[in-house]
């Protein structure tokens, strides 16, 4: 299961639209590893002038590893956590996770999401992650 689920956001969607906010705290609840790492690169961004910020250390254990691959597996939350952090993610292999802002996704995004980009990302003992 990807998210522990309160009865009251089970109840929130059975009835219509479910509020961002709720949502939001679902993630940051259910998947903390995933959220701190994310929430730690918008804050990285937003105090830097790069075009992006990326995370290249692997998580401490398969646990971490599985918050991560969840959250950024999900296109419902990739859009959530997107949406509240005025960011585009991109992820590669199991734990490289790139936030870049959404006004400058030029030559650096383009580049990060290539075929190229991805194999060359690829180490032997990141493999099997």
């Amino acid at each position: 299961m990807s998210l522990n689920v309160p009865p009251a956001l089970i109840e929130q969607a059975e009835k219509g639209e479910v509020r961002l906010s709720d949502f939001l705290q679902c993630i940051k609840e259910s998947l903390p590893y995933a959220w701190n790492l994310v929430e730690g690169l918008a804050t990285r961004l937003q105090t830097s002038t790069d075009t992006f910020v990326d995370n290249q250390v692997p998580p401490p254990s398969e646990k971490e590893r599985g918050q991560l691959l969840r959250m950024l597996a999900s296109d419902s939350m990739r859009n959530a956590i997107e949406q509240h952090f005025g960011v585009k993610l991109a992820f590669q292999n199991c734990h490289r996770v790139a936030l870049f802002r959404k006004d400058q996704l030029g030559k650096d995004y383009e580049e990060f999401i290539t075929p190229r980009s991805q194999i060359l990302n690829q180490t032997p003992e990141l493999r099997d992650c």
